[in-house]
């Protein structure tokens, strides 16, 4: 017996996809099984293929699912990740319908509360994990990449401690989209972010202390947004 619902004439290939979406979500679909083929789910949901193509299109492009070719090619079910939320971010970012002084105020109210969260849930794996990040800060990575990976892997290392996975996602999506935006204009990463801008902070969620480490993550949020900004400023004035 088919899990799905014939679907009535109208929004027929919305009702596909939510329908599908549902099934992955509620995991009678897990990620790495393959979809039905287009004419299994066709006779199931008693619609067209051209229905069901645009069903599964629409799912790919939300990151629910991939389409790999050849004999054993087909529908896949991915691992949702924090990605799709990542270039949803970035799409807005390139139409202009987010901006940098946007993206330093998001950091402004969240980075603090998730420094506090983690002075909660420190512990010596933890803690160890933060001292080998802010070493790593010192050392110039070899690439431009490599070196905004350095800078950031505090930033992931406190969010993954924090314990809320809504803040985990966000802090992904902002420290992409800031590491993208980096990497666009190419600027002087010491100037940007110059060694040892967590250290403080870092030191108070590694001693437990929350209320420190709050405004310790406050300071650096400031310091590093007013770069950045800065560093738009000076991007739009070559481009002018």
């Amino acid at each position: 017996m088919s899990m799905f619902t014939p679907i009535r004439p109208l929004r027929v290939s919305n009702e596909v996809t939510e329908q599908l979406k549902q099934s992955i979500l509620l995991g009678h679909f897990k990620p790495g099984d393959k979809l039905p083929s287009e004419r299994e789910l066709a006779e199931d949901f008693q619609v067209s293929r051209v229905a069901i193509r645009e069903a599964l299109r629409a799912l790919e492009n939300a990151g629910f699912i991939e389409t790999r070719q050849g004999i054993t090619g087909g529908a896949f079910v991915t691992d949702l990740t924090f990605q799709q939320l990542t270039n949803s971010f970035l799409d807005l970012f390139l139409c202009e319908k987010l901006s940098i002084p946007e993206l330093y105020h998001v950091r402004l109210l969240i980075e603090p509360e998730v420094a506090r969260l983690a002075a909660l849930k420190v512990n010596d794996e933890y803690a160890r994990r933060l001292r080998e990040a802010i070493e790593a800060e010192r050392t110039p990575g070899p690439t431009l990449s490599e070196e905004v990976d350095r800078k950031t892997s505090v930033h992931y290392i406190l969010a993954e401690m924090c314990g809320n996975r809504f803040f985990e996602a966000l802090v992904t999506c902002v420290m992409r989209l800031t590491k993208q935006v980096v990497e666009a204009v190419k600027p002087d990463t010491q100037k940007l972010h110059p060694a040892g801008l967590h250290d403080a902070a870092v030191e108070a969620v590694i001693a437990g202390d929350p209320e420190t480490a709050a405004k310790e993550m406050e300071k650096h949020a400031i310091a590093f947004g007013k770069n950045l900004m800065k560093m738009e400023e000076e991007y739009h004035q070559k481009k002018g």
